[in-house]
């Protein structure tokens, strides 16, 4: 048996899926929620899967990126007029920014994070997650009838 912890985050942001056939290849937005949850066979020395901080802070500025952005396939012939959106702009070489993918980069993220055994500081503390500690998945909510997950 594991035990579960989930941490959720919210952001604005738009996307253009280049190889879509209809309406969605145009620009448009979502109000995205981003549901990550870890797993361990066992709690750390404070009776926790981890700290919901270490969470926070782990994947706060790879989330933030998408925050009020406009995500793009890097190979989409329109990226070019994008240039005066500045850095709000987050491109997805070769691959359209679907909901799927953009669930699995941040899986892949926390995967390396934590696999990396480094510490990282956020809020004014230094965090290590614990050891057992694994991804089991990355839910990105895009509508409220629509979902995509990445994990084990």
């Amino acid at each position: 048996m594991l035990y579960r912890v989930c941490k959720s985050f919210e952001v604005e942001s738009g996307h253009m899926l280049s190889k879509h056939p209809g309406r969605c290849r145009f620009p448009h937005g979502h109000t995205r929620r981003i549901d990550v949850v870890l797993a361990s066979p066992e709690l750390d020395a404070n009776d926790m899967v981890c700290d919901f901080a270490a969470i926070k802070h782990a994947v706060a500025d790879h989330i933030d990126r998408l925050d009020h952005a406009m995500a793009v396939n890097s190979a989409d012939p329109r990226i070019e007029h994008l240039g005066s959106v500045g850095d709000r702009v987050v491109t997805f070489p070769d691959r359209d920014p679907t909901t799927e993918v953009i669930a699995r980069g941040i899986y892949d993220f926390l995967v390396e994070l934590i696999g990396s055994g480094r510490d990282f500081e956020g809020g004014g503390r230094r965090y290590r997650f614990p050891p057992g500690l694994v991804v089991e998945r990355v839910r990105v909510t895009e509508t409220s009838t629509s979902w995509a997950e990445y994990g084990r």
